[in-house]
This record gives structure tokens, sequence and C-alpha cells, in this order.
């Protein structure tokens, strides 16, 4: 049971090292297309992880929650976030600079979305081609979300698509809101420093980025597991239902 566990959670590392990955060549896209190549001459438009990896966002941090528990560190109460390298932008680059800054700073989030939508619809054919789908994707949901270990039968292949598919759904969906959050440097800072006044904006930006840590790590799960606990049960319910 150790070793399916180990295998587990190498399988939420890899997924969340490429949902990273496709949240920061989100970014990179969008600046690109609304006129700031910053991003694409610096190799960014690219789902390669060696370019977007954060050492303490991607590596670090990500290890602390997903391997911790081996060791008996438990930490971030099995919610799995984490964060890339920033995609580097040159506002004065864009045509309509707050409309287009926001539009670069959403497209990560929204990237993270259609992954969720990926995943769920993944589920939704196995759930109709693979034999006794149904039970085999509500098996692999719950294992996802409450982080258990699945006993891989004769169709562990199917299975394991299964599961994967439902930790994307679970990651994507962390790292959705999480990005969301008015905390610097994630996307939701960004977005805030956009619509704050010039002097509000001053004082935000000389927030010590070790506030910044502090509040991702001891307050920002308990906020995102808020948002991601009801719209996991949302896709159970929609899954179930099938």
């Amino acid at each position: 049971m150790q070793a399916s566990a180990f295998v587990f959670a190498i399988f939420e590392f890899v997924l969340l090292i490429f949902s990273l990955s496709v949240h920061e060549c989100a970014h990179a896209w969008m600046a690109s297309r609304l006129g700031d190549q910053t991003a694409r001459m610096q190799g960014r438009i690219t789902l390669n992880p060696m370019d977007h990896i954060d050492p303490v966002g991607s590596l670090l941090f990500p290890a602390i929650i997903i391997f911790g528990p081996f060791i008996g560190f438990t930490f971030f109460s099995g919610l799995i976030v984490g964060w890339a390298k920033p995609t580097p932008i040159i506002t004065r680059n864009f045509r309509k600079i707050t409309r287009d800054d926001n539009l670069t700073t959403f497209a990560g989030p929204a990237a993270n979305l259609l992954l969720v939508l990926i995943g769920y619809l993944v589920l939704v054919v196995i759930n109709y081609a693979a034999p006794d789908g149904h039970a085999e994707v509500m098996v692999a949901f719950m294992s996802a979300w409450r982080g258990g270990v699945l006993a891989m039968s004769a169709s562990s292949g199917v299975q394991a698509v299964a599961l994967l598919a439902s930790l994307a759904v679970m990651i994507n969906f962390s790292l959705l809101f999480f990005n969301l959050l008015p905390i610097p440097p994630l996307d939701g800072s960004r977005i805030l420093r956009n619509v704050l006044p010039y002097n509000m904006v001053q004082a935000y930006d000389r927030i010590p980025i070790w506030v910044s840590y502090l509040l991702m790590f001891f307050v920002g799960g308990t906020i995102v597991w808020m948002f991601v606990r009801p719209a996991m049960v949302l896709v159970y319910m929609a899954l179930n239902g099938l």
C-alpha cells in the first residue's frame, strides 16, 4: 500500500508540474496575441516544464505538500498547489494596457479551467465506454478527492486514466482558485493592482515577499479549499448523475 501511495503521489506531482506549465504558457501566448512579444522571445510559449519551473513554487513547496506525509509532515490539508516562474510582461507593449494586462492575467486561470473540462470529459468517456465505467469513474474520483489509493484490478489501465483525469480536475481547480488570490505575485494580485488607486498601488507594491509567502502558506490553503470543496462536489454530482 505504501508503494501504491507513492505512485499516487508521483501522479500528483507530475500533473501539477504539467498544469503549471500550461498555465504559464497561456499567459505567454495571450501576451503575444495582444502585442507583447517579451515572453515569446524568451521561449515561454511552450509546455516544456524546464522553461517554467520555479525552484520554490514548482518543486520545493509542492514536494512538501505531496511527499511530506510519507515522513509524517502534513501541510495544506491535502490541497495541491504551487506556482511557476512568472511570465515576463511589458505592459506598454499592449494596445490597451489595463484591458490587455487583465486578459493576459486571466489566461492562466482560464487554462486551468480548460484542463478541468478536459479531465471531466475524459471521465465522461470512460463512464460510457469502459466496462463497469461508472463504478471505475466514481472510485477514481473519490480516491483523487479524498487522497485514497486505488487497489488496481484487471482493468488497471482504465483505472489509471480515470485517476489521472480525476487528479487533473482537482489540481486545476486548486490552481485556478489559488492563483486568483490577491497575494503578490499570484495572478489575483495583478488584477487587484489594476483597479487600485495610484497611492494604494504604491503601498501594495511594497508588500515584502516574505509576507506573501506566509499568507500563501498559512492562509491561502484554507481560503482555496473553501472554493475547491464545492467545485468538487458539483463535479461529483454531475458524474454521479451520468
